[in-house]
């Protein structure tokens, strides 16, 4: 059975879910930071997936890509499974902007995060809501 690491449970507020994976958004409201998060026991790598979820897994990220770029018109997007600290698979969509507090460093460890509030938790979901296809399950709309 599927369990997220506490960690990402810890960091993190879900979004909701694709086919494959969870869509969880890191509570850090100074950077539009999602993860996935594929629902497959003892995954750490890519590799380790069926070809079928491989192909599952590049589809979602690619669709997520896609809508955070026109939700967030960032000017890059960050996209990186590390795993050094959470060994559950999962990759991080952090959109990044020339004037960001970490540009052009890596936005992981590098502050203390500053939560959303209602406010902001709604803003960021209404503007991802839009680009996310209709299959897409929301557990906060």
């Amino acid at each position: 059975m599927f369990e997220l690491h506490p960690q990402l449970q810890q960091d993190c507020l879900e979004i909701g879910r694709f086919r494959l994976s969870r869509l969880l958004l890191m509570n850090e409201s100074r950077f539009p930071w999602f993860i996935l998060v594929p629902e497959r026991e003892w995954v750490t790598e890519i590799y380790q997936l069926s070809e079928a979820d491989q192909s599952v897994l590049v589809k979602e990220s690619s669709t997520l890509a896609r809508g955070l770029a026109e939700a967030f018109s960032g000017e890059k997007l960050n996209i990186a499974a590390i795993g050094n600290v959470v060994p559950q698979l999962h990759l991080h969509h952090v959109v990044r902007y020339r004037n960001d507090l970490a540009w052009p460093a890596p936005v992981w460890g590098k502050f203390t995060p500053m939560p959303y509030d209602k406010d902001g938790l709604a803003e960021v979901v209404a503007r991802l809501q839009a680009f996310l296809p209709d299959a897409f399950l929301w557990s906060l709309a």
